[in-house]
């Protein structure tokens, strides 16, 4: 049986999960960067959420959003797929509401049916990967507690990105580089759906990069094995078999990584799409400059500059919240 009630959404119930389309009214021209330069825009959010409990907080959902101000439509949902209209609202108040609603769920708020990417760029720490790399490295030298306070203090936007780096990496000085490998093979590993994401974009004509504040003797071997096809990070330098304490060569650190992006997506022509994924204060100008940004399991800074969010862990949900 059909029960109507008013939601924001256009809804595509799958067997274990449910896709949401949320579709906003059309407004100002979008940006170079795929951005709209207003607040009314044509939009469409994807939600993945548990079936059982979508109606329930779509209709919870509903109410928040009324709260701030975005006009609803009716809505008819049956047994799939369920087809839902939004008329006019606000794009900070939709992921606003979405984000209040369905905090453990992932979603995007996209600017209209994007299609595939032409470039996807990525982090690595505790985004392709579920390890930092160096506060694993650390624990090598007896000082992963020491080091990883300073991680989190960057991630979070709280210390400058370069000094407290350069502050880190000077700890690890002595350490012997065989470090590295033991590191490697015993403790970093991929993210679940971590290739099973690359992959997919890479079916789809999408070129990949993972670009990371941290080095390139973890990122080298993490590209490997997931399969992106290039790699910019930092260098450790290494004199007689051991960690100098200090960097090699220029630092990659938030600009670089939106430079990076820019670079890749120079002479693809006008509307060309690209989405970026990263968690940390680092990695927001990337986000805010991709066509698609998108956050995993992020830090609080790195949430507000998204259009979505990934927090389930599984990172080939980004397939599904893509109309690819």
């Amino acid at each position: 049986m059909t029960t109507a009630f008013a939601l924001p959404a256009s809804i595509r119930l799958a067997s274990a999960t449910a896709t949401a389309l949320l579709p906003l009214a059309v407004g100002p021209a979008m940006s170079a960067t795929g951005r709209i330069a207003g607040v009314m825009f044509l939009a469409i959010a994807r939600l993945i959420a548990d079936e059982n409990e979508l109606k329930t907080r779509l209709q919870m959902a509903r109410a928040a959003m009324v709260e701030r101000g975005i006009a609803m439509a009716e809505a008819e949902t049956g047994p799939s797929p369920a087809v839902l209209t939004l008329s006019h609202g606000d794009a900070e108040q939709l992921r606003g509401a979405l984000d209040h609603m369905f905090p453990d769920c992932d979603w995007v708020v996209a600017h209209g049916d994007i299609g595939a990417p032409k470039v996807f760029i990525s982090d690595m720490d505790s985004t392709m990967i579920g390890q930092e790399c160096i506060d694993e490295l650390a624990d090598y030298a007896g000082i992963k507690p020491q080091i990883s306070a300073i991680t989190e203090r960057a991630m979070l936007g709280e210390l400058d990105f370069e000094s407290a780096l350069r502050e880190r990496v000077a700890l690890l000085a002595g350490l012997e580089e065989s470090a590295i490998n033991r590191c490697l093979e015993e403790r970093i590993r991929p993210n679940p759906g971590a290739r099973e994401l690359v992959e997919g974009l890479k079916a789809r004509g999408t070129r990949t990069v993972l670009v990371t504040g941290g080095f390139r003797q973890f990122a080298d071997r993490v590209a490997e094995t997931i399969g992106f096809d290039r790699v910019v990070g930092n260098r450790l330098a290494v004199k007689d078999g051991k960690l100098t304490g200090e960097l090699e060569g220029p630092l990659t650190d938030a600009g670089t990584k939106a430079r990076v992006l820019a670079e890749e997506m120079a002479g693809l022509g006008e509307g060309a799409v690209s989405l970026a994924l990263g968690d940390g204060a680092n990695d927001i100008p990337m986000i805010e400059a991709a066509t698609c940004g998108i956050a995993y399991r992020a830090k609080p800074r790195a949430k507000a500059a998204a259009d979505g969010r990934v927090e389930s862990g599984n990172l080939a949900n980004v397939l599904a919240l893509l109309p690819l």
